[in-house]
């Protein structure tokens, strides 16, 4: 669509921020000064479009870019997003298959070899998976990531490092290869980072968070008869993996989705949904759709939210007394997009004593497909994969700005402070910003 973009007011909103924020924070005031990839979009310049507007008749195929940037680039919205940022904030694409959607979901950093893992698209577009082959557990080394960067140089100048695909056990037994080779070509290689081996248990992983003890958590859809499970993944040799669940009292579960570690209790919270079953590599569900809390010590597993048509991606806030969930029902696999139907993040209070989910609100709607995967940062702003990027929200629920990658991005992971990861099915982006990591290790 085409809008006009007004400058001139919200300026004035930026500078008064940043002079706020200098006063508390010296140093600071040069935050006026928009990183060079970032424009801005002050909502009043759309908040009108007229009887001959061109408004967007489709949330999944027409994107919000008013002033006509080139991806990738940060969408400013509203003057807290700087903050975000930071005047030096950069973003760009550090690997990169247009054939394979090889960056989906499950993104995991782990600190001590600064590598991310992350899995490709179980049953969707390119992902090379169906019921009859199961995806793809890949990492990239953020090492190598660095030393492209420098020299590259600085600014959003693509690159692309190599990344060491995990070899299921459906292609060649669990050895790693990297780009260049078939998945059936893995036998003798050692490119030096973490090759794990997953067994059959592990079929088409969609979530993953921590490490946690020391382990890579992953939540898989199942594929077939092969039923959804929880996994606990030694990144590190022997790279050892125990299922801890597997079932509800006896029946599988429909899609396992999403997890993470609610702060301060060591407990998994995972989401359960009937996408497997609309990409046609799982059976037809038995079960809602629903989250569910696993205590991993004993492995005693219940619900703790239900009411969606398609639950998805799950965050906590730091403090872990609020929990947040987004509800996907308006995409629906074989049934096609829905608009009418939920693309929202909702807002939880987790009861102290049970755990439960209550006092569901609304958090926000998204205005470009649906929230995915999501995570927190250090000051409880939310980030959710969408349709064209990374949107921002922060704890009130107003929107931020976008990293407006004009595709969509699945999920995201901070690497620490200062660095976020976000996965865009053929592609992943680095995106170097001020704000700081909201923790996902434990204990």
């Amino acid at each position: 669509m085409v809008a006009t973009t007004s400058i001139g007011a919200f300026t004035v909103a930026l500078a008064s921020w940043a002079y706020a924020t200098s006063q508390a924070q010296p140093g600071v005031a040069n935050a006026t000064s928009l990183p060079p990839q970032a424009v801005v979009v002050d909502p009043r310049s759309f908040a009108v479009l007229g009887n001959n507007g061109a408004f967007r008749q489709s949330s999944f195929t027409e994107f919000l870019n008013p002033t006509n940037a080139t991806p990738p680039f940060f969408q400013v919205f509203d003057p807290g997003f700087l903050r975000v940022l930071g005047p030096s904030a950069t973003i760009r694409a550090v690997a990169a298959n247009p054939t394979f959607a090889f960056a989906h979901e499950a993104p995991i950093w782990v600190p001590s070899t600064d590598e991310v893992f992350f899995a490709s698209n179980d049953g969707g577009a390119l992902g090379g998976s169906d019921i009859d082959h199961n995806n793809q557990v890949s990492s990239i080394s953020l090492k190598e990531v660095a030393a492209a960067i420098k020299a590259a140089g600085w600014g959003p100048k693509a690159v692309n490092v190599s990344v060491t695909k995990v070899c299921g056990s459906s292609t060649a037994g669990g050895r790693a290869s990297v780009w260049g080779r078939r998945n059936d070509e893995c036998d003798g290689l050692t490119d030096g980072r973490s090759q794990l081996d997953l067994p059959d248990t592990v079929q088409m992983t969609n979530g993953g968070t921590g490490p946690f003890f020391g382990n890579l958590v992953l939540v898989n859809s199942g594929r077939g008869p092969l039923p959804p499970s929880v996994a606990l993944v030694n990144p590190a040799p022997p790279h050892n993996t125990t299922i801890i669940l597997d079932n509800f009292f006896g029946r599988q579960f429909n899609s396992l989705n999403d997890v993470k570690i609610r702060p301060g209790t060591n407990k998994l919270f995972f989401t359960d949904v009937t996408y497997g079953f609309l990409n046609h590599f799982r059976p037809a569900p038995l079960m809602p759709n629903q989250v569910y809390r696993l205590d991993p010590e004993t492995r005693a597993v219940r619900v703790v939210a239900d009411g969606f048509d398609k639950c998805n991606g799950i965050a906590f806030s730091r403090d872990g007394k609020t929990a947040f969930v987004s509800d996907t029902g308006a995409t629906g696999g074989f049934l096609g997009n829905n608009q009418t139907e939920p693309a929202t993040i909702y807002a939880f209070d987790v009861d102290p004593k049970t755990e439960a989910f209550k006092n569901r609100r609304v958090f926000a709607y998204v205005d470009t497909g649906i929230a995915d995967g999501m995570q927190l940062d250090a000051d409880d702003n939310l980030y959710a994969g969408c349709g064209d990027g990374v949107h921002v929200w922060n704890p009130e629920g107003t929107l931020l700005g976008k990293f407006f990658l004009g595709t969509t991005a699945a999920n995201l992971v901070f690497a620490g402070d200062h660095r976020l990861v976000i996965m865009a099915e053929t592609a992943i982006y680095f995106a170097e910003i001020a704000a700081k990591a909201n923790k996902l290790s434990f204990p």
